[in-house]
């Protein structure tokens, strides 16, 4: 223990001097020993200083807390009982001025100490860490005791102001986070929040989650003291210059390292305030629904009074099947069982994104705990709930937030630990290399009506990077990467090809628009021959865009935008001459069975169904997707529609049709329909339960419409992202030779396919052939339409109907 040999102020340098200069003394027992030193050199002032007994000399704010950087400032409150005390205050700060350190001091009675802190917040904040050091500690006892009832009465007040001061400070300093230059105090996730979070404990109402939050306490208090030491200065602001001289004092590897250390750190002291804060609502607005319904409002501290309404009964809404709705989070259904179902992790985190929620702590907690790994390649239903999760847009940043602190995003994709909390040490970028990606695929989420694969644009936004990290050119190292991913997350041959390529050229638009001439053929041809096609082509155009403007501000403009779309042009037109962007083509001919099906509805005129042998089989395993739905009516006008709507009143989503027109006994046409359709809540309706709804909803005893909008009328609002608008559009004249076809984009919701039958139906046009997909959270459907003749329709007629089908999907 360094000893001081008198009161003098130079006794004090001296031993602070060589206390600093120990090299076995780091970190926190270094900061605690500088506290302590300087508690010893107070209660001598105090001492030698003659205080009565009616005084208290009292640390507050950082020094309150028992621990010191080397370049803190010393918060002193003089605590008396009245009377004449300015002398005696006078005797000990001057000193403590004379030895060069900083002092915030204050001189007050118990009465005006309590005045103050009620006026001013951040004097409130710093009493809750008031701690004794000299004189009559019965005082600072009382003192103490009365700032922590004055806070705990208060709270219902004092923490909406306390949450507002933070998202001024994130306003003003960023997040510590994604700063090349982070201020690890004031910045969001930085060593104020932890205060902030202490003082919500301090209330009774709420606690964070501590997992991880003391080791991110030590670090960003290490990275402080080492930074006050480097720059001799009590500077915040980890500045680049500094960042080389740092590591090597706290023996680092690197500057990198360092900041992934402090990123690190602050991403988990964020996430802890985004869960506290959240309890913190719910409470204070449970509070206030009690008060308004009459009820009186026990305080219990934590629990679960804000998810009760009258008389304890908690309210739940259904999201998906394992999935609910409670106290604005997404939480697990009490049958859910995680051990069970290796993609319910997903499927809550998809239904959360999708409805505008965060997925609650404790179940993300628990799914991390009893989650097993998924079976490689992924089943089809973990693709694309990761697809529907990154097709909600901003409102999947939270929710992939919550996943990345208690680790599952690395155990879904371990290539991702080499970029997580990776800096890039470039002006441009304004995130870690993990939060581009995530950014980007937001951005994406956009920009999927522009493509005919919005699935393959929102997982290569999220991937293109992955080659950050390793050796060489980033671009090369991922296409590397992705073909490995792709494989693993279950994509076909076809499809990994194409996100390979796309990580491979992710730069190759914008690099070529901006260095190369645009309108020579050569630059053109070169491109043509990169992409190879059309489809490739626009989730490249797309990619560069959503990539660019998630970089930052400086990477993208108006001049840039128009030159790769200019050259995006050109290449089109190239690429249109050996192939066409039309989705779809010829359906898949009729197995057996569908056969078999067909002629039995046109000998019987009654709708024929059939519910795959094998979707038993996959129902027992527990994979709820790939149900295969084979379904043969005589045709008539308004079967689409009239169809999709029995679906959709039985809970069923389409993820594909195909509908061909078959004359299998020359007794007239039978329209067969192929679905694949997954239970939105994990239940199949019963086949002979469809038959009838089919049956009535053919002879008008059921109005499909009329239901599926009561049912939603009835439904709550969801908060979540509002996705692109629907985009119909009639592909040019060589898509078909003998139809129309018609190209629908829009958000997958219950009844959507209804609705585009419906308008269908309306305009009195055939659909001879409908190549419907769900991919994630969009729907990708072609219908080929003629006239009654069975001619395709004119242009002015079929761009009719497509104005007619956007209408009625608005």
């Amino acid at each position: 223990m360094t000893t001081i040999d008198s009161a003098e102020p130079a006794a004090y340098q001296s031993a602070r001097a060589a206390l600093l200069a120990d090299p076995e003394l780091t970190g926190r027992p270094r900061r605690a020993a500088l506290a302590a030193l300087t508690d010893r050199w107070l209660a001598a002032l105090l001492a030698r200083a003659g205080a009565p007994d009616s005084v208290a000399l009292v640390a507050v704010g950082g020094y309150g807390r028992g621990e010191l950087s080397p370049r803190s400032d010393l918060d002193l409150l003089l605590l008396h009982e009245g009377g004449e005390v300015a002398a005696l205050a006078d005797r000990i700060w001057y000193p403590v001025w004379d030895s060069g350190v900083a002092l915030d001091h204050s001189v007050r009675t118990l009465a005006e100490a309590r005045s103050v802190a009620a006026a001013d917040l951040k004097a409130q904040l710093g009493l809750l860490d008031a701690r004794h050091l000299a004189g009559n500690a019965a005082l600072t006892a009382q003192l103490r005791s009365a700032v922590l009832g004055d806070w705990r009465a208060g709270a219902a007040e004092r923490l909406p102001q306390l949450c507002e001061l933070g998202r001024e400070r994130a306003e003003r300093h960023g997040e510590l986070a994604f700063l090349l230059e982070p201020d690890l105090k004031e910045a969001r996730g930085g060593l104020r929040d932890l205060v902030a979070l202490d003082a919500v404990a301090a209330s009774w109402l709420a606690d964070a989650p501590r997992e991880g939050l003391a080791e991110a306490r030590e670090v960003l208090a290490d990275v402080r003291d080492a930074l006050h030491l480097v720059t001799g200065r009590a500077t915040e602001r980890l500045s680049l210059q500094d960042q080389d001289q740092v590591a090597r004092l706290l023996g680092v590897l690197d500057a990198d390292t360092l900041l992934r250390q402090v990123y690190r750190s602050g991403r988990t002291v964020a996430y802890a305030g985004d869960v506290t804060w959240r309890a913190v609502d719910r409470l204070l607005e449970s509070r206030r629904s009690r008060s308004r319904r009459g009820f009186g409002f026990p305080f219990t501290g934590l629990g679960r009074g804000s998810g009760a309404v009258a008389r304890g009964v908690v309210e739940r809404r259904p999201l998906a099947e394992g999935v609910v709705e409670q106290d604005g989070e997404a939480v697990l259904a009490q049958s859910a069982r995680p051990a069970a179902d290796p993609v319910l992790w997903l499927r809550a985190a998809a239904a959360a994104a999708q409805a505008g929620l965060t997925v609650a702590h404790a179940t993300v907690r628990r799914l991390a705990a009893e989650s097993r790994a998924l079976p490689v390649p992924w089943p089809d239903e973990a693709r694309e709930q990761l697809v529907t999760l990154l097709g909600a847009g901003e409102a999947c940043v939270p929710v992939w937030e919550a996943l990345e602190a208690e680790g599952l995003i690395t155990r879904l994709l371990p290539d991702w630990e080499r970029v997580r909390w990776r800096p890039q040490r470039n002006a441009v970028h304004v995130w870690t290399v993990d939060r581009h990606l995530v950014e980007t695929a937001v951005r994406a989420a956009a920009m999927t009506r522009r493509v005919a694969r919005p699935d393959l644009l929102l997982v290569v936004a999220l991937l293109h990077d992955m080659g950050k990290g390793w050796p060489g050119d980033h671009s090369e190292a991922g296409e590397v990467i992705v073909r490995d991913m792709a494989a693993r997350m279950g994509f076909d041959q076809d499809d990994t090809e194409s996100l390979a390529l796309l990580v491979r050229h992710h730069l190759t638009l914008v690099d070529t628009a901006t260095r190369r001439d645009p309108d020579d053929p050569a630059t053109v041809e070169l491109i043509a021959k990169t992409v190879g096609t059309v489809r490739h082509l626009e989730l490249l155009h797309a990619l560069t865009e959503a990539d660019a403007t998630a970089t930052g501000p400086a990477a993208w403009s108006a001049w840039r935008a128009s030159l790769v779309t200019g050259l995006v042009e050109r290449v089109a037109a190239v690429l249109a001459g050996k192939e066409h962007p039309a989705l779809g083509g010829a359906p898949a001919a009729a197995s057996v069975a569908e056969e078999r099906l067909a002629v039995e509805a046109a000998r019987s005129g009654e709708p024929a169904l059939l519910l795959r042998a094998e979707v038993a089989h996959a129902l027992a395993a527990g994979e709820a997707m790939g149900v295969e739905l084979a379904l043969a009516l005589p045709d008539r006008p308004g079967l689409l529609g009239t169809v999709a709507g029995v679906l959709a009143l039985n809970r069923l989503t389409v993820r594909s049709l195909t509908l061909r027109e078959l004359d299998p006994i020359g007794a007239g046409p039978v329209l067969l329909f192929s679905w694949r359709v997954a239970a939105e809540f994990g239940e199949l309706p019963e086949a002979a339960r469809l038959r009838a709804d089919l049956r009535r909803a053919l002879d008008g005893s059921l109005d499909p419409g009329r239901r599926l909008a009561e049912r939603d009328a009835a439904a709550p609002r969801r908060r979540g992202t509002a996705p692109p608008p629907p985009l119909v559009t009639v592909a040019p004249g060589g898509a078909s030779a003998s139809a129309t076809v018609l190209e629908v984009r829009a958000h997958d919701v219950p009844g959507l396919l209804h609705r585009i039958g419906r308008a269908l139906d309306d305009t009195e046009v055939r659909v001879r052939t409908a190549l419907v997909s769900t991919l994630g959270a969009d729907a990708v459907d072609v219908f080929y339409l003629t006239d009654p003749a069975g001619r395709p329709l004119a242009p002015q007629a079929a761009r009719r109907v497509a104005e007619q089908v956007q209408q009625a999907l608005r």
